[in-house]
This record gives C-alpha cells, structure tokens and sequence, in this order.
C-alpha cells in the first residue's frame, strides 16, 4: 500500500469545522489557539459557531481550512502516533490545500502557513475589484473542449480554464463578461451544466497578478524546509521536494492551474493506492473515483473517523 495524505481547498468550509477535534483533543486545541494568536483574531470561535456569511469570505475560510487540516495531522501524530512521514509517500493540497500539505509535512511553520493564507485571502480580493470577475464550472466535457470554449469566449479580455478537477468537472475564470459568454457557448454545444460559481474573486487567472506579486514578496521572507515527504503541486503535477522550486510555484499557483486531474493521475503512476483527505468535507475523497478508480479515497476530519482510521493501520 502507497497512502497520499491530501488538503481540501476553498469550498470545503462550513461551521462546526474543527469544533469536535476541538473538544475531544488538547493536541488540536492547541493548533486552533496557535492559529488564533499567529492572526490576532479569534477563527476558532467563527469556524466552531459561524456566521457561515463571515466564515466564507476568502481571508477567512482559507486559514480556517488549513487550521482543520493541521489539527487532524497533529492528533494523529501525537496522540495516535500515526506519523505523516512514515504513513504516506507524497502529500498534495487543491489550491489553499497546497499550504495545508507544506505545512503538514514540515516546510513550513503552523503561524507562517496560517499569517501567509491570511495573506493570500486578502492580496486576491484586492487584486480585482467586486463584480469585475467570475469564476463558472462546466460540467460534462473533457478539459480541452473547455479550454478551447474559454479561448472563445475572451474577445479580448481573459477566460481562462482555472481548475481542472476531474474528468467532466472544470471550473472556468476571468473577467465577467467573457465567463458568462463562455457559458452560453458550452450551451450551445451541447453541454448542458454551466454554473456560476459563488465566489468574491476569479482565482488562478492572469488577472490575480497584482495577489501573486503581494505573495512573491511576503514567500520571500518565509523560511522554507524540505518537506518530509515530496509534494506533488498544482503548477506541476509532479513531485517536489526542493524548498526554492515550492516557495517559487506558491506563486505561480495564484495565476496559474489547479491541475489536479493530472496531479492524482501522477500519484496513481508513482504507485499511490489510496488517497487519504484531511480536514473538513469529502471533496478530494470523492473526486479520485472520478479520476482513478484504481486509488481508494476516504476523508477523516473528526475524532472517531481519526480512532477508526489509526485502528485500522494496525490491522
């Protein structure tokens, strides 16, 4: 067995996240009031109590997320001494998720990872003012057909496909205009699911430039380790271990591609046969069916899904 430990992205939040962790363990209780304290803020009381309205906005939900991850991968690790590096062969996070696994696996510190989402939430809110970007997932199409809809549909501004997800799953970004004429023509050709997606920012386009110039600053000033064990990131879908190429494409991922069909098709020809999601939600669990039915997915993000997972390693 090859396991891949995995970090959900934006869209997994909800309330309560963290909060059962929380109750039942010192050791992720401490990770919420590390988080707190590298913020100044009190997250812990908005992701165990809501409102869910505050919770989602970007500079809140990505910490949060992270927050829930890193508390799971502490209590496994010192409670049920389940050790990332000896359990899982590569970690890999979609998008936020991506910090969530250097994090994890030791490149970079809880207060850092926590102080640099922050950071990231806020320089791509900033980056494009309220209503002058959109971000859409077509549904049923295979990624190039997407690309060439996006190409389309630009007439001069920029449409771009952002993420692609799983084979028939892809999420499309850029300036409104040109999103919204990219959803009439994937109805046009047939496709008959195009959702608009209910997002403040269009992620991972060229127009979050002026977010990855804020974070190319603020990653330049962040210490980096090697991680424990080799990252496969979403600008690559390859695995990565050297800290200078993982601090250089954090930045490149605020413009650039979740390429995460492609990263979970390189676990499955590196040998991964299960793919393990920690934190909140079953999104990553529940894409690698879609992608490779020969990788086993599950999620653990509460206390008994962490018993029952550390019982099960024994067996």
């Amino acid at each position: 067995m090859t396991r891949a430990f995995v970090f959900p992205g934006q869209g997994s939040q909800a309330v309560g996240m963290g909060k059962d962790l929380s109750d039942n363990s010192s050791v992720a209780k401490d990770v919420f009031d590390e988080v707190n304290e590298a913020l100044n803020q009190n997250l812990s009381g908005l992701m165990f109590d809501g409102p869910i309205e505050e919770l989602t906005l970007t500079f809140n939900a990505q910490p949060a997320l992270m927050a829930a991850s890193i508390a799971v991968v502490r209590v496994l690790e010192n409670e049920f001494d389940v050790k990332l590096s000896e359990h899982s062969s590569y970690v890999a996070g979609h998008s936020l998720g991506e910090y969530s696994a250097l994090a994890a696996a030791g490149t970079l510190s809880l207060s850092d990872t926590a102080k640099l989402l922050k950071l990231r939430g806020e320089a791509m809110q900033r980056a494009v003012p309220v209503g002058v970007g959109a971000m859409a997932a077509i549904m049923g199409a295979e990624f190039s057909t997407i690309e060439e809809i996006a190409k389309e549909a630009e007439q001069g501004e920029i449409c771009t496909a952002a993420n692609d997800n799983a084979d028939g799953q892809v999420v499309i970004s850029g300036h409104k205009g040109a999103v919204e004429r990219a959803m009439e023509i994937a109805k046009e050709r047939g496709i008959k699911r195009a959702i608009p997606l209910p997002v403040s920012a269009p992620f991972h386009c060229p127009l979050m430039q002026p977010a990855a110039d804020e974070m190319a600053v603020a990653l330049a000033e962040t210490t980096f380790n090697a991680p424990c064990v080799p990252v496969i990131t979403n600008v690559s879908a390859d695995a990565v271990s050297d800290p200078d190429q993982l601090r250089t494409q954090l930045v490149e991922q605020i413009t650039g591609r979740v390429r995460w069909r492609e990263s979970v098709l390189k676990m499955g020809d590196l040998g991964v046969t299960h793919l393990t999601e920690l934190g909140t939600g079953k999104v990553l669990g529940g894409l690698v069916r879609r992608i490779n039915k020969e990788i086993a997915g599950n999620s653990i993000q509460t206390m008994a899904d962490i018993e029952a997972f550390a019982e099960e390693l024994k067996s």
